[in-house]
């Protein structure tokens, strides 16, 4: 057992709990970083299945994912673009799979019309309530009570553009239903990109990958913090002062540390496997009740070659009524294989995990065939990625509010309790659930709590989650 001593302890080794502990040590604070699993990474994992190098957790770096670039650049790591040359797939009603160029569905005009006036809706939207403190805004509360399905709906009467703006938030991003969770909430994650049309813009929001994957924007800042990083320990009890005293004692099953201040890395979920004593506040337990992750599973494929380029198609594919809603060409920089991704997510997920393994991979692969043909039934190597299955994720990709719960506790969410501080992409505005907005998190959560120790660090422009 290690008893450590130090000014920061971070609760988990993903980007945002590493980008701060390494903040903060250049500012000249000790830290000391514990996390659960026997890897540093969180929601990144990079990792060899049969073979194959799968991007098992987050992959896509887009442009206006500054906090992300920056770092990228630091570390030595370069990026190159998603392969997306070619038609892509679309299935709409009918079931058909046609096939098309540009950016837009070939949906009939009347259904091209209203999926361009809801996109414009959700623009205006998001640029209004903006993504810093959407719980402020005048419309916070109509719009946070009603679901994002019910919204589209009272805004069109074309089921089939609710169902395809639907799929951009629902199955793409929140991985929940649309009735699940509320019209603000889209809007939310919607401005967090910049715009609903970036969410809707697949060469925008998956433009680029990391060169030997993006696990290493974590590996590499472990490195650094060398003997600071505890693998294989879970946090257990979080010992505090009560009110606005300084100073914790946290307890793993590998260390205990006592310092100044501790940062919950780990997304909402998991504060609640660990006790803290005194308890949290009464606001801070009806909150996190209020947040839960989402459930997809992240599909990869990989063939001999990428024989759907060999067809003149690109292998991107959508189809909201489809059981893969969406697949993309993922083959790794310099590989002669060729690699697909496909998502499956929320309700379809609940369905095929009611398979046996073997029905639900004949079921999947089914589903891709369905757009890219009967090569796709072949696979080399074949693994889903269920992040709800992980011990210490429990879902992906990041946590939401269930209807109501966003303009009710939004404005609480990254208020410190004491000298504990919450910190990942869960909580950010700009990059909300992505490594991008996990990495302001870090940056943000050393700088104040650099302010509050006396010390200095360069912490990035603007405040997120209304702070």
């Amino acid at each position: 057992m290690l008893n450590l001593n130090r000014d920061v302890v971070v609760v988990g080794a993903g980007p945002s709990g590493l980008t701060a502990a390494r903040e903060l040590r250049r500012a000249g604070l000790t830290v000391a970083v514990l996390e659960a699993r026997d890897r540093v990474g969180g929601r990144t994992w990079t990792d060899t299945v049969d073979g194959a190098v799968l991007e098992i957790g987050g992959q896509w770096v887009s442009p206006d994912q500054t906090a992300l670039l920056e770092l990228l650049d630091e570390l030595g790591l370069e990026t190159y673009p998603r392969y997306r040359r070619g038609e892509s797939i679309y299935i709409g009603a009918d079931g058909i799979p046609v096939r098309y160029a540009g950016g837009s569905f070939p949906v009939d005009p009347a259904t091209a019309v209203e999926m361009a006036r809801l996109t414009g809706l959700l623009d205006a939207l998001a640029a209004e309530i903006g993504a810093a403190e959407p719980w402020a805004h005048p419309k916070a509360r109509e719009l946070d009570t009603i679901s994002f399905h019910q919204w589209l709906r009272a805004q069109s009467d074309s089921e089939e553009a609710c169902n395809n703006i639907g799929l951009f938030v629902a199955g793409g991003m929140l991985t929940k239903p649309a009735h699940s969770f509320s019209a603000l909430q889209a809007v939310l994650m919607a401005a967090s990109a910049g715009s609903f049309s970036h969410l809707t813009d697949e060469d925008f929001i998956l433009d680029r990958r990391v060169v030997g994957g993006m696990q290493q924007v974590s590996l590499l800042q472990a490195e650094e913090l060398a003997d600071d990083v505890v693998l294989d320990s879970p946090v257990r009890t979080i010992r505090w002062g009560g009110g606005d005293s300084a100073g914790v004692t946290v307890m793993s099953d590998r260390a205990t540390v006592n310092a100044r201040f501790v940062i919950m890395a780990v997304p909402p979920n998991l504060y609640s496997r660990v006790s803290f004593d005194p308890p949290l506040p009464r606001r801070q337990h009806q909150m996190h009740q209020h947040q839960s992750l989402g459930l997809v599973i992240k599909v990869h494929a990989v063939y001999r070659t990428p024989f759907w380029r060999n067809s003149g198609l690109s292998g991107t594919c959508f189809g909201a009524g489809s059981l893969v809603q969406e697949v993309y060409d993922n083959t790794n920089h310099g590989d002669a294989r060729g690699t697909l991704v496909g998502f499956v997510s929320d309700e379809k997920a609940d369905a095929v995990f009611e398979l046996g393994a073997d029905e639900r991979k004949g079921a999947i692969l089914e589903s891709i065939a369905g757009f890219l043909g009967a090569e796709a039934l072949e696979p080399e190597v074949y693994y889903e990625s269920d992040w709800a299955s992980e011990e210490w994720t429990r879902g992906a990709y990041a946590s939401s509010y269930d209807l109501g719960g966003l303009h009710r506790y939004g404005k609480d969410q990254l208020a410190p309790v004491g000298p504990i501080y919450w910190c990942s992409s869960d909580l950010a505005a700009e990059g909300y659930q992505h490594v991008d907005g996990a990495i302001r998190m870090g940056q943000f959560t050393a700088a104040r709590i650099s302010a509050v120790a006396g010390t200095s660090v360069d912490a990035m422009t603007g405040i997120p989650g209304g702070i």
